[in-house]
């Protein structure tokens, strides 16, 4: 960041000599989000990072979001991680707190936080949810500036921090983590990215140490140091011991990265459908890491080889998130990634065998997106037409852009951009007064159906800031399927690894539940199908983590369906509509 990758682009302004980032709002247009932050009690919860002028990187990172069933009631709670300052790091104040929103049924949502035990109290940035001892409640991976925490769901509304105990507490500055069963035991293991090593006595600041005057710049404006020219962290796999301790085995899977970039977002998903998890890794103004699975404990570097590791004309990209998904229905998962300013954000198409291509500007999304800062992103079906769209979270990380004439700003509004036809996407319009018009300091997105309505919304986390709540409100007659999994005996009990193939009115689509990634984030791990206007579903298979296939029948759309893996009846678990038993066929590939 202290180094932008993309060369300068002039200033894009609107209708009103607004910069595009925190304008271009249509009167009229159709409105999809409407923030609800207010309403659902959302704005009880104040960001802190830092000092306003933002002098170091530390504080202007920002935190991410978790969206998770915690109690295990049907609905989808919010848990809101919060950064610091240096004076609470160093006692003098208050240390700011986390948040757990437990969600009423009604739209809105309580504050637990203190008798569920989550606060952190610490400096926060990535989080991760997974069921790490398969007891059938979720946990939460919390990485911080400092020793991190691993909090374990008690069944009661409580959680223990059993970090330390677990071995996965490090220390230094961790980013965004990510569950997945890398080596096939059926328990979940733990990758945790390393940024900037950092001295919050000793702080990079141009003119102090060994840092000479005048040295951090942007576009000729002094801004804070980093991470270019900084010392960076290296990364860590914990593998899954059974006993509810972990075992670092970073360097034994080549995944400890020797060269200490600067990671920032991570995600096991298996992109190249051979039935092992793999690993994508986001790395800020450095290449991205792609580890292929080995099948022996250990993973291959292939970042250069995929063409993950850089964009199209060959730069290295300032990347701050990753989303996930098959935006064009070919059956392989792509990826997309989020980046500085005069950069575009980058659409990886998965072309098998490994490999991807950056169709970026093809695809319609490297002008809009070259003016914004993005951080949290992804793939989500907003209409339920049937085809993954994008939304990007976007923000400045220099206080300073506002006093220039750059066509950027601190404040920026989010975008969502439209799957026309599985090639091309558009821009949605941000309707004046709409959520899409909504100029905040964005950082962290979680995605998920939160009032169990068919539509997926949106939490982001914004620093120094409250949070907002966008509630979808597309209302076009569209049908819908979500399906929440539960592993067996040799799969993980969440079902994180586990790919879904849904066929309904002769289109075939995929969803891979994944835990991490967008900016760290974790979302809804129920998978969500926009089923567009057909209202039967032909087929839905499921390639569980142990290997098992099974074919499942649901007796309609427009319902949340709950199916076990290898349960030939399957209770049927929906909000709305009450239970049923689903028959399924099961076997081995």
């Amino acid at each position: 960041m202290g180094v932008a990758t993309g060369a300068a682009h002039p200033a894009i302004k609107d209708s009103h000599s607004r910069p595009i980032t925190a304008g271009g709002f249509v009167d009229g247009a159709p409105v999809v989000f409407r923030d609800i932050t207010k309403q659902a009690g959302l704005d009880k919860f104040l960001h802190r990072s830092g000092s306003p002028d933002k002098k170091t990187i530390l504080e202007t990172m920002g935190s991410g979001v978790a969206l998770l069933d915690y109690d295990n009631d049907g609905w989808l709670d919010i848990y809101l991680l919060n950064g610091s300052t240096m004076a609470a790091m160093k006692g003098k104040e208050a240390v700011p707190k986390a948040m757990l929103l437990h969600n009423n049924h009604d739209g809105t949502f309580s504050d637990v936080t203190e008798k569920a035990g989550v606060a952190n109290e610490r400096w926060g940035f990535g989080v991760a949810v997974g069921d790490y001892d398969n007891d059938g409640w979720p946990d939460i991976y919390v990485a911080n500036y400092g020793k991190n925490r691993l909090y374990h769901n008690n069944h009661d509304g409580t959680f223990t921090d059993v970090a330390e105990k677990a071995g996965v507490a490090l220390g230094g500055w961790s980013t965004g983590p990510t569950w997945g069963d890398y080596d096939h035991d059926g328990l979940l293991d733990l990758f945790v990215p390393g940024y900037v090593k950092f001295d919050i006595d000793h702080p990079p600041i141009a003119g102090q140490g060994i840092i000479p005057p005048n040295f951090c710049h942007f576009r000729g404006v002094s801004v804070m140091c980093g991470p270019r020219g900084l010392p960076g962290e290296t990364d860590h796999l914990f593998h899954n011991n059974g006993d509810g301790t972990f075992t670092d085995v970073s360097i034994k899977a080549g995944v400890s990265d020797p060269n200490s970039y600067y990671g920032l977002a991570a995600v096991f998903v298996d992109v190249d459908d051979d039935g092992w998890v793999d690993l994508a890794v986001a790395n800020d103004s450095v290449p991205n890491y792609l580890y292929r699975n080995r099948h022996n404990g250990t993973l291959e570097d292939i970042s250069y080889a995929s063409g993950f590791a850089l964009s199209d004309d060959g730069r290295e990209q300032a990347t701050m998130g990753i989303a996930v998904g098959d935006y064009n229905r070919d059956g392989k998962v792509d990826l997309f990634t989020t980046t500085f300013s005069d950069d575009y954000k980058t659409l990886y198409r998965n072309d098998g065998g490994s490999s991807f291509s950056d169709v970026t500007y093809r695809a319609g999304l490297a002008g809009p997106t070259i003016p914004f800062l993005g951080w949290g992103t992804g793939f989500l079906d907003f209409d339920n037409d049937g085809l993954l769209d994008i939304f990007v979270v976007n923000g400045h990380v220099y206080p300073e852009v506002d006093r220039q004439d750059w066509g950027t700003t601190w404040a920026e509004r989010p975008q969502l951009f439209r799957n026309l036809d599985g090639s091309k996407f558009e821009e949605v319009p941000p309707a004046t007064g709409s959520g899409l018009a909504a100029v905040i300091t964005g950082r962290g997105a979680a995605f998920g159906d939160l009032f169990n309505s068919g539509h997926i919304d949106v939490v982001i986390n914004s620093i120094d800031s409250t949070p907002t709540l966008l509630r979808n409100v597309v209302k076009n007659g569209n049908h819908w399927l979500a399906l929440k999994l539960v592993g067996g005996a040799k799969s993980p009990k969440d079902a994180i690894g586990t790919k879904v193939f849904v066929t309904a009115g002769g289109v075939r689509q995929r969803a891979d539940i994944v835990s991490g990634g967008s900016y760290g984030s974790s979302s809804d791990m129920r998978v969500h199908f926009g089923l567009g206007s057909a209202t039967k579903v032909e087929k839905i298979e499921i390639h569980w983590p142990s290997g098992t296939r099974q074919t499942v029948t649901v007796p309609g759309v427009d319902r949340i369906t709950t199916i076990e893996e290898g349960n030939p009846g399957i209770e049927k678990n929906s909000p709305q509509r009450g239970g049923s038993k689903l028959p399924c066929s099961n076997g081995n590939p």
